[in-house]
């Protein structure tokens, strides 16, 4: 053994390191830590080394351990895939990383925060280093929920389509915030709640969220919700919307698409329904006129659409009759019902063919479930948050997991797979497959037959051969 070794083990002998050994290969020398251990069948002691690295006039290069860690590629990358769009415009927030992994989290299902860090690390990110800890995030959802300039640049970044549905929804909440109110609601529960008012763009995706005072009654959110909207649009609204006040209000600032309450006295005016097409086999029967606005300096005009459902009439006529032998209505009543039977009357500034009008109004049914999939399957609308700013943050995070979420129904509906396939379910299969990494070097694991298909049917091309 040479001087140098033999001074090494010395040195290292002195410092209280014991069981210290050296082993000659070649012309390399390597350290071992020798212990003993009693070997009960033997009924004697024997020698235990254990390798610890290799000694060189340099000193001691110690082995280094390869950790073994699997994680989950498949749904790493179809969630990536979700999201890609949206990320160039989140780099306005500081703590954009945060933001968004908390967000491509929440898409798979809802994660408190405390657990956002264990469900992040299992999936394979690379590039990305957010502060996970959940005081932090807990500062981000009150950071971001302050910074309105800055999700109004995400929105104006989405809000690249022409038509837009606008709708209004509540979340029940017994948090001590200010701003949750107690105020109407459809299911009449009289407990603070928060008014939620969602843009949907046609093409399936969500464009903007807004938060508003329990309160504020459908009318009112629409004015303050259009001041925030830069561009041109076109606004798709239900009827709870509808007043004259408001078709006056949207013909300076955007276009618009609303029908008519049912006792409006706009379906008095005569209109020929001379004109007719079919919707999913039903017969509709079509006409419009044109108005204006009386008693306004600058001339203002509008159009109303007037459609008559065939089928719907004979259903709605059926039930009145029904009624009034059951002694519910009179003849009166009956009459008076049968002028506005399957009649839906539509506002609007656009001059275009009644069918395309009447195929706009039907893409409400696209936020209504957008709704859904916001407050029953992400979850949102569980909030235990205690001031206004954090709950904003939270309701934005979750608008961004709506987006992810949907643009996976989108990918389905697209190829005609919703019907069989699910966002979840796509998430589901996609997360069968792994990624191994092993020291410097990844492996990824087999891909099931039936995830090589989706993958193939979407024409994402994440797992090339």
């Amino acid at each position: 053994m040479e001087q140098w070794v033999k001074d090494w083990v010395k040195k290292q002998r002195e410092s209280g390191e014991k069981g210290i050994e050296i082993k000659k290969q070649a012309n390399s020398y390597y350290v071992y830590r020798s212990t003993t251990y009693w070997d009960k069948k033997a009924k004697k002691r024997r020698k235990k080394s254990t390798y610890i690295g290799k000694l060189s006039r340099d000193g001691l290069r110690e082995k280094k351990e390869k950790r073994v860690t699997v994680k989950q590629y498949g749904n790493a990358v179809l969630l990536q895939e979700a999201m890609k769009d949206i990320v160039p415009s989140l780099k306005v927030f500081e703590s954009w990383e945060e933001i968004y992994a908390l967000a491509l989290v929440r898409v798979m299902d809802y994660v408190p925060l405390k657990r956002v860090k264990a469900v992040w690390e299992k999936l394979y990110m690379k590039g990305l280093s957010p502060n996970l800890n959940p005081k932090k995030l807990s500062a981000v959802l009150r950071e971001v929920g302050l910074d309105r300039e800055g999700q109004n640049a995400v929105f104006n970044q989405l809000m690249k389509g022409e038509s837009f549905v606008y709708d209004l929804s509540v979340v029940f909440t017994r948090s001590a915030i200010n701003f949750a109110e107690v105020g109407y609601n459809k299911d009449k529960i009289h407990i603070p709640q928060i008014n939620i008012a969602l843009l949907y763009s046609s093409d399936g995706l969500p464009a903007m969220i807004k938060a508003l005072p329990g309160s504020v009654r459908d009318i009112t959110s629409i004015y303050n919700s259009v001041k925030e909207i830069d561009s041109h649009v076109i606004l798709i609204l239900d009827r709870g919307f509808f007043s004259m006040g408001v078709v006056k209000f949207l013909l300076d600032k955007a276009s618009f698409v609303i029908p008519a309450r049912r006792n409006s006295k706009l379906y008095e005016e005569e209109i020929d329904v001379k004109d007719h097409f079919f919707y999913r086999e039903r017969l509709i029967k079509c006409g419009k006129t044109g108005k204006e606005i009386k008693g306004e300096r600058k001339k203002k005009s509008y159009y109303l659409y007037l459609f008559e459902d065939v089928t719907l009439r004979a259903e709605e006529e059926i039930t009145l009759y029904k009624k009034h032998d059951k002694g519910k209505i009179s003849k009166e009543e009956i009459e008076k019902g049968l002028k506005r039977a399957g009649k839906i009357l539509i506002i609007s500034d656009l001059d275009k063919e009644p069918e395309d009008i009447f195929l706009m109004y039907k893409q409400r049914e696209g936020v209504e479930k957008a709704f859904d999939v916001y407050k029953n399957v992400l979850n949102a609308d569980k909030m235990y948050l205690q001031d206004n700013e954090s709950v904003f943050g939270h309701l934005f995070v979750s608008f961004l997991s709506l987006y992810g979420y949907c643009k996976l129904q989108c990918m389905l509906r697209e190829k005609g797979m919703l019907n069989k396939v699910s966002p979840m379910d796509l998430m589901d299969e996609y997360a069968k497959v792994y990624k191994v990494e092993y020291g410097d070097k990844e492996l990824m694991s087999e891909v099931p037959k039936k995830v090589r298909e989706l993958d193939e049917k979407l024409e994402l091309n994440l797992f090339p051969k």
